[in-house]
């Protein structure tokens, strides 16, 4: 095929930007990493973690204790939910109308209040000794959910197997521990969405063509390659320019399959679902994961908030129903109703969760509430989670469980086995020494009744 000068300009552009836009966010790994013969992969099901970064308060929220003193019930009523005898706080009228479509944990359980280990081990189902916020990016993190399934369960050509959005969770140079494929490798990384999906002017780097270029000609990648020029064909025998060509095909390949391009077309939504979800970044955040997982996408981690904003130490009730609760109440609430109508229901499982919940007694000085790992809540829905029931139960002031407490590890466990991948799985850390993927128990009673 014969090239003219303006096309091979165009299309070493485009070359340009894939490689290295692409190569910045994980392209190696996300796109086709190569099937492991040790993975045991199912049914090709989806997670969207919505994740409470900063960790809510669960008295305030899904586990209310009306009965108990003004020091623990604080400032809320509480709102009947659609499961008889079941509360919610009253700043969640929507979820608790659909409480009868999820499943709702109250016994979730674990021993460090520091947020970044916590972050961490919820994450990824895994607990990373000496994690904390005093150093950057560390590749002896454990992989996150959407890296696990990268490495262990390759999607299709042109789909990421992993996407997370809108904000990257961190402090300047220092990134919070287990956002990444740690010890497995960048290759693997999720792609980082760092951009609020509600805004006029939101758009993904790299996702549409550069000008001048149709789908049409970017399915002819043999001519594309050409393009390069014999400079770039030489560098190419190098193992280094191998890879960069590998690379270079696999861009094409996500650009000129198109899935993953529509699903951040956001414009192209009916106006009346975007108001549906609300206008606001938690409520767009939710319908983006919709379309993401939609597109073939097998893990979306949809961060609720900046680093942190759901930690309440002080003036806890104004923030909670001011700015949290109403729109993931809205967003959560338009997300599983979208599902229902789309027939995703059955295919994507949702996790809404925090790192760990809030201390059952107010700090009076600043109506606020402190760290607490030792007993939070969660809810669930999608990819075959039991309808209205109530996992697990705390204490009368929401202190500790009564009943035997889930940990992350169980939560991992449960996600990979949504996802269809054995969390028993061996893996090779960086010492190439044999490490298992997970080392908790399946949540089966989110399935059955128990």
């Amino acid at each position: 095929m014969k090239i003219s000068k303006s096309q091979s300009t165009n299309r070493r552009t485009f070359l340009q930007l894939g490689c290295s836009g692409f190569l910045g966010l994980g392209l190696e790994g996300w796109i086709n990493p190569g099937v492991r013969a040790n993975s045991k992969v199912r049914n090709p099901k989806a997670v969207i973690l919505v994740f409470q970064t900063g960790a809510p308060s669960h008295i305030d929220t899904l586990d209310p204790k009306p009965d108990a003193p003004s020091e623990i019930r604080g400032e809320f009523g509480v709102a009947k939910t659609s499961i008889p005898g079941v509360l919610f706080g009253e700043h969640l009228p929507q979820m608790a109308a659909r409480a009868n479509k999820m499943t709702i944990v109250r016994n979730f359980t674990h021993k460090d209040n520091n947020h970044t280990a916590a972050t961490h081990h919820v994450i990824t189902g895994a607990i990373q000794p000496g994690v904390r916020f005093d150093k950057p990016l560390s590749r002896d993190d454990w992989p996150c959910y959407g890296a696990g399934t990268a490495y262990l369960a390759p999607p299709p050509e042109g789909i990421p197997a992993s996407v997370t959005l809108p904000t990257f969770l961190g402090d300047g140079p220092l990134v919070w521990p287990g956002q990444h494929a740690g010890f497995l490798g960048p290759k693997y990384d999720p792609w980082q969405i760092k951009s609020d999906p509600n805004k006029k002017n939101f758009k993904v780097d790299h996702v549409d063509l550069p000008a001048g270029l149709t789908v049409g000609q970017l399915e002819n990648r043999v001519a594309l390659l050409d393009a390069l020029g014999a400079s770039q064909e030489q560098m190419a025998r190098s193992v280094e320019g191998k890879r960069l060509s590998d690379q270079q095909k696999k861009a094409v390949a996500v650009l000129s399959s198109g899935a993953v391009a529509r699903a951040f077309d956001l414009k192209s939504e009916p106006e009346r679902n975007r108001e549906r979800y609300g206008r606001h970044m938690f409520g767009q955040s939710m319908l983006l994961a919709k379309r993401l997982v939609n597109a073939g996408v097998r893990v979306v981690q949809a961060n609720m908030g900046p680093v942190q904003n759901w930690d309440s130490h002080g003036d806890n009730f104004n923030r909670l129903k001011r700015d949290l609760l109403p729109p993931l109440d809205k967003g959560v609430a338009a997300l599983l109703d979208d599902l229902n109508e789309t027939g995703l229901i059955e295919d994507v499982m949702v996790v809404v969760v925090g790192e760990f919940g809030r201390t059952p007694k107010i700090d009076s000085k600043n109506a606020g509430r402190d760290h607490w790992a030792a007993c939070y809540s969660g809810a669930f829905f999608g990819g075959g989670v039991q309808q209205g029931q109530v996992l697990g139960q705390s204490d009368k002031s929401g202190a500790y469980p009564l009943t035997v407490g889930f940990s992350p590890d169980d939560l991992g466990a449960t996600i990979y086995h949504v996802l269809g991948i054995n969390p028993t799985t061996e893996m090779r850390d960086r010492q190439d020494r044999p490490v298992q993927l997970n080392r908790g128990t399946i949540m089966r009673g989110l399935f059955a009744r128990a």
